[in-house]
């Protein structure tokens, strides 16, 4: 039978022949999706035209109108129907039993009904004071009756909609925050409402009505195709259920799978969290847009007043790294940058904005996607190092990471993440899909990163342990095959690769161990202490299970999970403890540092020489093409006070980062008198080019003899630029090391990486008299962790009560 034939039997045959025509409809097998909610739409548009045709008769100044989902023509097979009955208030009587005649018959079909009887001004009246009414309104269509009384009701209330919209959007955002608060977000729920999950149908009928305004519009690309999804979705499900539901249950998932050819539920579910991610993102983007038109309006008469009703102000562009700004509250690429040419720039973006707080603008993240060339493999130590940053950054990493992954970035950049995005975990312990999860994990390691020392293989470590759960079998022993493979691909060197494919394998062994071994037996601890092999793994390896047990959900973890585990690491620790490292070997000076040395100690002044570094690719012989690391500063001073905060000052004044440094007391050749201090650092312009040497050489002079006052210059530079929220980074951590060093006090700052921050330290530790012996700085992202050997005033070790008191003292300082 074709769809004219159904159309004919539902107007021969009343409201039965309808009945029979839609049970037809919904039960052919050849049309479903689109094609089967339109023709469902039309068939009962034909249905009601006949009931109001038959019942209106010689009635005139009255239509009949679909709204909400009626209106924009999606019945599902349980969908209610949406109905208004407009009249001019001619005749009330009349109209009063016209719309009896209307309601009766659906009623007795079982159909839910959602109907109003109202004059045009009524029902601008009602909308402008329930905001749902006016939604359903901006979707109203002509079924039957007046067409210009429908007609001049819909223009009116789109002019309504349009003039209230900066007093309504933020009202309808406010109400679709509120929903999103009770039903959770649909990308993640293993049992989620379609319809009312954030990124579900209404969130979709949001979009729609933010476009009517005229005032922002959804990013369209992906939009209607997640729209159809859920819809079809929700069509399956009323199938499968017999009942008008939008709550996709685990025990109704495999039907609806069949119901629309898909492999099995874990697919179903895939599908409708992909949907959800379009219109969760798109959301997100639209209401950030909505806001800033808003605020544009708010701020734009003061303007014109304070410029006298002349000339547009410019709008305000603050750098934030090398091809990377700040505009309008969202960060955006410079005018200057060039995508095409710098397979880096879609990882420093991404990490200034995590930094930062701010989200990455659309347009950004779409021309870095259509332009940007693939990142080198082996990446560049400086791809690594911002990628390291971005996972470091906590809370704002999961904005930034969506923004990338919308566009496709993340997979481009991490092939392997296609397997588990959007995985569901059928486990009611986790919170969310496998990669929500993994990212989860890494905010949740950011906060540990203090207590590692190497926090970059904390971070990449959390971003991969689960991604094994992409492949059959055991996702531990899966996951370490192919992180042995990613990290090698982003630039760690054997060492380190071997040092994340155990972490990797081994996530589950500590509180595995825990809580279901006997602790008390020597066995159980030296096969933890075998497996894991070093005290630094057991410790990257100990916040590694906190931060992933943390992300899975409440129940995973607790106080008496962690005491467990904690007493666990302490007794591998004990097994492990003969490992611990000698002092370290001081090398011999090269030819160049000698030369700088001795120059420094005859003219009795400081010099200094920047070049290039270089290093091999990972995994390559030095034969191969040199990877730029940055510049390498090599400093030799006079032995003097203050001499480590005045050149970490001099450098943070002109912006340059520090990734690695190194100072010690350097023994001059035999005739020659005095002592020389030799810094060899590492550093990188925060954006632009490198300061010319003879410029840092003079405000280096400046700074050691008093006449550069470096605190107040840094001081001056903070207050000029406006605060951004950026991110809440851990509270610096400093301890000391006793066994580490026979012939100095070893102390470890943990920090979040800050211009000025080597000043600081510097400035605190010459301020505790004590006297450095050497400097170990290293720079892992947006983590600073720093050792420095220092001795008291006669070259020995300090006691432990004043070596406590002096890390105190530091770790006040900079949390201050």
């Amino acid at each position: 039978m074709t769809g004219t034939d159904v159309q004919k039997e539902a107007e021969d045959s009343g409201p039965s022949g309808y009945a029979a025509a839609r049970l037809r409809l919904l039960t052919e097998e050849a049309r479903s999706g689109p094609p089967r909610r339109a023709a469902l739409a039309e068939l009962t548009d034909d249905w009601l035209t006949g009931l109001f045709s038959a019942g209106a008769e010689g009635l005139r100044g009255v239509s009949l109108v679909a709204v909400g989902g009626y209106g924009r023509g999606e019945l599902s097979p349980r969908s209610d129907l949406d109905l208004l009955l407009l009249h001019d208030g001619s005749d009330t009587k009349a109209v009063a039993t016209l719309a009896d005649r209307l309601w009766y018959p659906v009623w007795d079909l079982g159909l839910d009904l959602d109907h109003s009887v109202r004059t045009p001004a009524e029902a601008r009246k009602t909308a402008g004071e329930d905001l749902k009414v006016q939604l359903g309104l901006l979707d109203a269509r002509h079924l039957a009756g007046d067409l210009g009384l429908t007609a001049a009701l819909r223009t009116a209330v789109l002019a309504d909609w349009r003039n209230q919209a900066p007093k309504r959007l933020p009202e309808l955002q406010e109400l679709c925050a509120e929903r999103a608060e009770r039903q959770g977000e649909l990308q993640y729920l293993l049992e989620p409402d379609l319809k009312e999950a954030r990124g579900g149908l209404r969130d979709a009928t949001a979009l729609r009505a933010v476009a009517a305004s005229w005032l922002a519009d959804a990013p369209r690309e992906g939009l209607a195709d997640a729209r159809r999804r859920l819809l079809d979705v929700r069509d399956a499900l009323h199938l499968a259920t017999g009942r008008a539901t939008d709550r996709l249950a685990l025990q109704e998932q495999d039907q609806v799978a069949a119901e629309l050819g898909l492999l099995d539920a874990d697919t179903l579910l895939r599908q409708v969290y992909e949907a959800a991610r379009v219109v969760s993102y798109a959301s997100d983007v639209t209401w950030r847009e909505v806001g800033r038109v808003l605020r544009s309006r708010a701020v734009r008469p003061r303007l014109r007043a304070m410029l006298g009703g002349g000339g547009k102000p410019a709008t305000e562009r603050s750098p934030l790294a090398e091809g990377v700004v700040e505009q309008d509250g969202e960060v955006v690429l410079a005018r200057a940058a060039r995508p095409e040419r710098d397979p880096v720039l879609p990882l420093r973006a991404a990490a200034a904005a995590a930094q930062a707080g701010l989200p990455l603008s659309l347009h950004a993240v779409r021309r870095l996607a259509a332009t940007v060339r693939p990142v080198p493999t082996p990446w560049p130590a400086e791809a690594r190092e911002q990628l390291v940053t971005l996972l470091g950054s906590g809370r704002p990493t999961i904005e930034v990471w969506e923004a990338l992954e919308a566009e496709g970035l993340i997979t481009r950049l991490l092939p392997d993440w296609e397997r588990v995005r959007c995985r569901p975990q059928r486990n009611a312990v986790h919170l969310w899909t496998v990669d929500r999860h993994l990212i989860e994990t890494a905010v949740r390691a950011s906060e540990f990163t203090r207590r590692v020392s190497r926090p970059d293989l904390l971070l990449v470590a959390a971003l991969l342990h689960d991604i094994g759960k992409g492949w059959p079998g055991d996702h531990s022993v899966a996951g370490e095959i192919i992180a042995k493979d990613v990290a090698a691909r982003i630039g760690f060197d054997h060492h380190d690769v071997t040092v994340i494919a155990t972490l990797v394998r081994h996530h589950l062994l500590l509180v595995e161990t825990a809580t279901r071994r006997d602790l008390e037996d020597p066995a159980t601890v030296r096969s933890v202490a075998e497996a894991v092999g070093s005290q630094g793994t057991l410790e990257l390896l100990h916040a590694l299970t906190e931060a992933d047990a943390l992300a899975t959900g409440p129940a995973a973890w607790s106080s008496w999970r962690g005491s467990l585990v904690a007493d666990l690491v302490k007794r591998v620790a004990a097994v492990l403890a003969g490992d611990a490292p000698d002092d370290p070997e001081e090398a011999a000076p090269t030819a160049e540092q000698e030369r700088l040395a001795l120059e420094a100690a005859a003219t009795g002044s400081p010099v200094l020489s920047l070049r290039a570094q270089t290093e091999p690719p990972a995994g390559q012989e030095p034969s191969g093409e040199p990877e730029p690391l940055g510049v390498e500063l090599l400093i030799a001073v006079p032995d003097q006070p203050r001499v480590l905060p005045a050149v970490a000052g001099v450098l943070a004044m002109h912006r340059l980062t520090v990734r690695t440094a190194e100072l010690r007391s350097l023994h001059l050749p035999d005739g020659v008198d005095g002592s020389v201090l030799l810094l060899d650092w590492r550093v990188a312009a925060e954006y632009g080019s490198l300061p010319q040497a003879a410029r840092l050489r003079s405000d280096l002079v400046r700074a050691l003899d008093g006449s550069l006052d470096i605190a107040g210059r840094l001081a001056e530079r903070d207050a000029a630029y406006p605060r951004r929220r950026g991110v809440v980074a851990p509270a610096a951590r400093v301890s000391v090391h006793p066994a580490a060093s026979r012939l100095a006090t070893v102390i470890e700052v943990r920090s979040q990486d800050a211009p000025g921050l080597l000043f600081r330290i510097g400035r605190a530790l010459e301020d505790a008299s004590v006297r450095m012996r050497s400097a170990h700085v290293s720079t892992l992202g947006a983590n600073a962790v720093d050792a420095f050997y220092v001795t008291g005033q006669e070259g020995a070790p300090l006691p432990g009560d004043e070596a406590a008191a002096v890390a105190r003292k530091l770790e006040e300082t900079l949390r201050g």
